[in-house]
């Protein structure tokens, strides 16, 4: 799966004993700036809209192996909310890990959701004073891969945006010779002042 980035986030998931075992999660939020060290990002509103229709998995932890639910079968729905959220539901099937991870949700050990995907379109933006992070724009997905309830919410697999990042970048100012003199000038001048 070349190019798959993944992301985790502090969304929830839940169990709904009202709805016979399902599971209810919210795997990505829009417009929500989130920090990735290196840089900021943003899943823009309308990201997701060309990917709905693909043949998405649940997977616990994102495990290929630990198949919760697909669309392709019927079993698992994924949609947006009112403000663009992509939001997903199953019903907890008779596997002993899909069991075991419905308890771990009902207790509250399990809380958080993530995606994996492949970009379409980005823009970045550049902080030209390096006091905030340069910022990455999530404007089109290409592909969604699954969604999945995470034990742990952390950036675990960045490499693929960490490359867009390195590609996008603008030249240092070391390498802009007449930036350099310019800024160079500016600040003994405002020295002297």
């Amino acid at each position: 799966m070349k190019d798959k980035e993944v992301r985790y986030f502090e969304n929830p998931v839940e169990y709904r004993e009202e709805n016979e075992g399902e599971i209810v999660g919210v795997a990505a939020v829009v417009s929500k700036r989130t920090n990735l060290v290196w840089y900021d990002e943003i899943i823009e509103p309308g990201a997701f809209d060309d990917v709905l229709g693909d043949d998405v998995r649940a997977l616990m932890n994102h495990d290929p192996n630990l198949v919760l639910a697909r669309t392709k079968a019927g079993t698992l729905t994924i949609e947006l909310d009112g403000t663009g959220n992509l939001t997903y539901r199953y019903k907890t099937p008779e596997r002993s890990y899909a069991k075991d991870l419905e308890d771990a949700i009902k207790s509250g050990d399990i809380t958080q959701s993530s995606f994996a995907f492949r970009v379409k379109e980005d823009a970045w933006e550049f902080s030209k004073d390096r006091k905030a992070n340069d910022l990455r724009k999530i404007i089109k997905l290409e592909r969604l891969y699954d969604v999945a309830p995470v034990t742990y919410p952390a950036y675990q697999d960045t490499t693929v945006a960490k490359r867009s990042f390195d590609e996008n970048k603008p030249e240092p100012e070391e390498n802009q010779p007449n930036k350099k003199l310019l800024r160079d000038l500016y600040i003994k001048l405002k020295k002297l002042t």
